[in-house]
C-alpha cells in the first residue's frame, strides 16, 4: 500500500467510508424530519447532531421527547444504547492506546457503528500501522460531515415534507447495519452477543418507551463483554485455539 502519509490515510479513511455514507444519508434525513415531533426548534436538532453525533440514541431521544417521556427515562435509554461502543472502543483501544489525550477524545466522539466498521477492518488488514489514526480521523470526519448535512437536509425538507419519515428511507439505514454486523459474526463472543440482543429485543418488543429495545442491548453487550473476558482468560492460560 502506497497510502503512508498522514494526507494519504486522512483521505483513505474518508473514501473508504463512502459507503456507509451513503446507507446513513437518508437515516440522517429523518432525523432532521422528526425534530418537529418532539416540539423541538430546527436549532435543537441540529445542535443535537452537532453535540450527540448519535444517531440511534437521537431517534430513541426524540422519541421519548415527543412521548412526553421524564428526563431520567431519557437519559438512561441513551446511555443504555450507546453502552455497545464500549465495546468498539475496547477493540481499538491497542491501536490508539499511546495517542496524546487530545486524539484519544476525539476519535472516541467519532467512534460511530459505520467508523467502527470501516476502521477495524483497516487495523485488521495492517496491524502494524502507526499512522491508523489519521485514517480513523478521516472516517470519523466524513461520517461526522455527513450526519450534520443530511441532519440539516431533513430539517429543511421535513417542514415542507411532514410525511418524510413515512417513506420508508430508513430501510438503507437497515441494510447498512446488515453489512455492519454480519462480518463481525465470524468470532463466537460477536455471534453469541447478536443472539442474546436479537433474541430479548423479540422477546420484550412490547415493553414500552422502548424498554425492550433497552434490554436487548444490555444483554448483548453483556454477553459479549463476559465470553470476551472468557476468552482472553483461556488464551491466557494457552487452552484457547
Amino acid at each position: 500500500m502506497t497510502e503512508t502519509s498522514p494526507r494519504r490515510l486522512f483521505w483513505a479513511g474518508a473514501r473508504d467510508s463512502v459507503p456507509m455514507l451513503v446507507g446513513a444519508a437518508p437515516f440522517g434525513m429523518i432525523f432532521g424530519a422528526l425534530v418537529g415531533t418532539a416540539q423541538l426548534a430546527p436549532w435543537q436538532g441540529q445542535l443535537m447532531s452537532l453535540s450527540v453525533f448519535a444517531g440511534s440514541s437521537q431517534f430513541i431521544a426524540v422519541g421519548l421527547m415527543a412521548g412526553l417521556a421524564s428526563t431520567l427515562v431519557i437519559w438512561l435509554a441513551t446511555v443504555i444504547v450507546n453502552l455497545r461502543h464500549m465495546l468498539y472502543a475496547a477493540a481499538l483501544l491497542p491501536h490508539v492506546q499511546d495517542l496524546p489525550a487530545r486524539w484519544r477524545w476525539a476519535l472516541g466522539f467519532l467512534l460511530t457503528d459505520e467508523t467502527y466498521a470501516v476502521v477495524d477492518s483497516y487495523y485488521r488488514q495492517h496491524p502494524g500501522t502507526t499512522l491508523g489514526h489519521w485514517y480513523f480521523l478521516g472516517s470519523g470526519l466524513a461520517m461526522y460531515a455527513n450526519w450534520q448535512c443530511w441532519t440539516l437536509v431533513g430539517l429543511v425538507f421535513g417542514a415542507a415534507f411532514p410525511q418524510l419519515q413515512t417513506l420508508g428511507l430508513d430501510f438503507a439505514m437497515v441494510v447498512t447495519f446488515i453489512a455492519i454486523v454480519v462480518p463481525q459474526l465470524v468470532r463466537v463472543p460477536h455471534f453469541a452477543a447478536a443472539v442474546a440482543a436479537g433474541s430479548v429485543a423479540y422477546l420484550f418488543k412490547d415493553l414500552p418507551y422502548k424498554l425492550g429495545l433497552m434490554a436487548a442491548v444490555a444483554a448483548g453487550v453483556g454477553v459479549g463483554l463476559l465470553l470476551t473476558r472468557l476468552r482472553g482468560q483461556a488464551v491466557a492460560q494457552g487452552s484457547a485455539p
